[in-house]
């Protein structure tokens, strides 16, 4: 078959089967009140799926700190950080998330990355190989499975926040290394992983833990310093990923881990190696975005955040729909069918709400799901009406 033929074809099922995802052309800033084109114009859109927890991605200090570092450094670095792209700007950033992290890991150092993925790709395909066993949780995101397949370590794959079948698992295990790798807060689910119980088991048995902290870096812990000081954890086995472009609002992600593992990442993570370094304004507008998460104006941002949730799952009433259990921004609504799922985002959208329906190979297939994001930039009103919209819509669904 043509390959043009195939692909077609293809679309064609993912169509048939309400998987085919489309993309919006969003007009304004990043804000919860935003607008997209929609015809031959544009349509204002109250979003509920922006990861912008903290809402500094159109925060005044962060937009003139990137307009500063542009006229100090210019627009692109150049190179890729081991020939030329390495500037005053990416190495101040790197030693103030350095500082952040050190109460949770001994001798600690930084690497800043262009984004998450890469620096979980980086991390695993550099520091686990076929002599390594790895111990992936079963939610874990895209980019840490990749990476885990990309290492060549061989692969086990646990249940969700089962301990017990873990344990199991690293008890039988004769590999020379061992590695739990997992999310803090799962994407897609909102909730928590076990990171005391699960440091432990790695002590027990000799293994290192990666946590990817996507969704816990600014918005868990004293400081928004993430989840390893939400858990008060210690440990010089820990490898840490924060990602820059959610909570902090600008883009990249950062390892934090012991100074020999970072120093082992600078020489071997070919993510890391052979890719342009990310532009150095956007280092410097995330210095300020940092000086804004970690000072008395982030707790107020992270005390109005944790009001906001609360305030939607009191209002929500929408069985027989399944709100789950999360403390996080993360709000996610299941409704399990696909074509279900997003009649119902498409009536939000009719009513100006902008909800993401997530669907598989996102989700496992039958789960489909309303992922609400809330932010501390949305008011008390907007959430009364996002409540209110999915009550009535629960109450009356819309036809597929």
């Amino acid at each position: 078959m043509d390959l043009l033929q195939e692909l077609r074809s293809r679309l064609g099922l993912l169509q048939q089967n309400q998987l085919l995802r489309a993309r919006r052309v969003v007009v304004g800033a990043c804000r919860p009140q935003t607008a997209v084109l929609d015809g031959d114009g544009s349509r204002s859109m109250l979003a509920f799926c922006s990861n912008d927890y903290l809402g500094l991605a159109a925060h005044p200090a962060v937009v003139e700190a990137l307009e500063r570092g542009a006229r100090q450094f210019g627009v692109g670095s150049g190179a890729s950080h081991l020939i030329s792209g390495h500037y005053l700007a990416h190495h101040r950033l790197e030693e103030r998330l350095a500082a952040l992290q050190s109460p949770h890991i001994p001798e600690c150092r930084a690497l800043f990355c262009a984004s998450g993925y890469l620096a979980n790709i980086a991390v695993l395909s550099s520091l686990a190989d076929d002599e390594t066993e790895i111990f992936s949780e079963e939610l874990n995101h895209a980019s840490l499975i990749d990476g885990i397949r990309l290492s060549g370590a061989r692969r086990q794959v646990y249940p969700h926040a089962d301990l017990a079948a873990l344990a199991q698992r690293l008890r039988a295990s004769n590999a020379r290394r061992k590695m739990i790798v997992t999310d803090a807060v799962f994407s897609m689910d909102g909730d928590l992983a076990p990171l005391p119980r699960l440091l432990e088991l790695a002590g027990q048995h000799g293994a290192w833990l990666m946590v990817d902290d996507a969704h816990g870096f600014g918005v868990l812990g004293e400081r928004g310093r993430g989840s390893l000081a939400h858990w008060g954890l210690r440990s010089e086995h820990l490898v840490y990923v924060g990602t820059l472009g959610k909570a902090l609002g600008v883009a990249g992600a950062f390892v934090a881990a012991h100074a020999t593992v970072i120093e082992w990442l600078v020489q071997r993570a070919r993510p890391y190696v052979f890719s342009t370094a990310s532009p150095p304004a956007l280092a410097v507008a995330l210095e300020a975005a940092l000086e804004i998460s970690t000072g008395a104006q982030g707790e107020s941002r992270r005390a109005a955040l944790i009001e906001r949730i609360a305030q939607l799952r009191a209002g929500l009433a929408v069985q027989p729909w399944r709100l789950l259990a999360s403390t996080t921004p993360i709000q996610p609504i299941v409704i399990g069918d696909n074509a279900a799922t997003m009649a119902v985002a498409g009536a939000l959208q009719a009513r100006g709400l902008w909800v993401a329906g997530i669907r598989p190979p996102t989700v496992p297939p039958g789960s489909a799901r309303l992922r609400i994001t809330l932010s501390a930039a949305h008011t008390p009103a907007q959430v009364d009406q996002l409540a209110a919209a999915l009550n009535a819509l629960a109450a009356q669904p819309p036809d597929r």
